[in-house]
């Protein structure tokens, strides 16, 4: 079992936790972890940009000039995709980029993320998270208690709304519960801070 240091609030060390290696310690598959990334990016996709090909541009119907004669080549309709303001060849439509990826891959994703950030030293264990009210200077002076990076992914086993608000306006910086998780907010992040309850509820949920 990997042992982490735990700290408070205020940045100093409270003790130590260790973390399962079924979850935080095993073999990381690149494969899961490149195919649940991929997935998830297509997933959040829109997929609603359109354009007109030839036959959906207006006019077109008139021959532009005549067939010889001109020392020009020759030309049927304006609405040709070598005219400006012609169709475009191919042209993208509206589509859903959405598809699913195994339960399997995605769990070996996660546990393969979690391991990442235990082996590159980015995890951040607190004793608690909690504040008497959202304050967003509050979240600013405990990140920096707890040395942490721009970039900050903070999970909770709990929803907590203080600390979802005070965190809610610096950038870069996301909150998340153990239910919500997901492989790219967690590999996106260059410092996971996790709450002892958190660790304890990953365990629970992912092992």
């Amino acid at each position: 079992m990997a042992k982490v240091t735990m700290l408070n609030m205020a940045g100093e060390t409270v003790g130590d936790i260790e973390l399962k290696d079924e979850i935080f310690g095993i073999e990381i598959n690149e494969f899961a972890v490149h195919e649940v990334i991929k997935n998830h990016l297509a997933n959040r996709r829109q997929g609603t940009q359109s354009a007109k090909t030839r036959g959906e541009v207006r006019g077109g119907g008139r021959k532009p000039f005549r067939q010889k004669g001109t020392g020009r080549g020759r030309q049927g309709s304006l609405t040709s995709p070598s005219h400006i303001g012609g169709g475009v060849v191919f042209a993208p439509k509206p589509r859903d980029y959405r598809y699913s990826v195994p339960k399997k891959v995605r769990r070996l994703a996660l546990k393969s993320a979690f391991t990442s950030k235990v082996n590159e030293n980015e995890i951040i264990v607190l004793d608690s998270l909690s504040f008497e009210a959202p304050k967003t200077k509050d979240m600013i002076k405990v990140l920096k208690n707890i040395n942490a990076a721009e970039k900050a992914l903070i999970v909770m086993a709990e929803k907590d709304e203080n600390v979802v608000r005070s965190a809610s306006n610096i950038p870069k910086v996301k909150t998340a519960l153990v239910t919500t998780l997901n492989t790219y907010d967690i590999l996106n992040a260059t410092s996971f801070i996790v709450t002892a309850d958190a660790v304890k509820k990953i365990e629970e949920v992912y092992s």
